[in-house]
């Protein structure tokens, strides 16, 4: 595969790990990891990073959750990155609850989501239509200091559209509304499944 004159390292693998999770092809991302180790080079957290990337855009969540898993078990702290493309390819895969678990597993290793992992979160139960695990992520973004964005606060209202279109009276539903949910989370304005504004 590579000319034998070349000397590979880590770094060089690692570009080309890059490279194809950019051009999606993650069958060949993953063969490069695959013969880092038979060249007994140790993929590090960016080769994992990046291997987890390619299975993300390549629509791959569960390639994508083994490879978060090598990563502990090669004896590296998976980051922050790590974990978001994790639950980036559960929300591509419409995994919502296998992205929340994602997401517990972040908090258990003293890691804070940050806004991209909560967007992907919230994505996930937007794509399955679970406006309860919507409405959380929001919460604990807060308790986190964190601002929710505008799309964010978008999937969690479309989220609860449908969900509540769903069921008639929603038993159980909590009392708030779309325009509150605007309101108490603090959002400015903020555009309805149609497009236009929300009252």
């Amino acid at each position: 595969m590579w000319d034998a004159n070349l000397e590979l390292d880590v770094i060089s693998y690692n570009a080309g790990i890059s490279a194809c999770e950019k051009g999606r092809q993650w069958q060949r991302a993953l063969a490069l990891l695959n013969e880092m180790w038979e060249f007994k080079l140790e993929p590090n957290v960016l080769s994992y990073n990046a291997g987890i990337s390619a299975c993300e855009k390549g629509e791959q969540w569960q390639r994508a959750l083994a490879l978060l898993r090598d990563i502990r078990v090669a004896k590296l702290e998976p980051n922050v990155i790590s974990y978001n493309a994790g639950i980036s390819a559960c929300e591509k895969g419409e995994q919502w609850q296998r992205a929340l678990v994602v997401l517990g597993e972040m908090r258990e290793v003293k890691l804070v989501p940050d806004l991209i992992s909560y967007q992907a979160g919230i994505s996930a139960c937007h794509r399955c239509v679970q406006w309860r695990g919507a409405l959380s992520l929001f919460g604990d973004m807060q308790e986190g200091s964190l601002e929710p964005n505008e799309d964010s606060y978008n999937l969690g209202i479309t989220a609860y559209e449908r969900a509540s279109r769903g069921a008639a009276g929603f038993p159980g539903c909590p009392q708030i509304g779309l325009s509150r949910l605007r309101v108490s989370c603090g959002a400015p304005r903020v555009r309805g499944p149609g497009g236009g504004q929300l009252p």
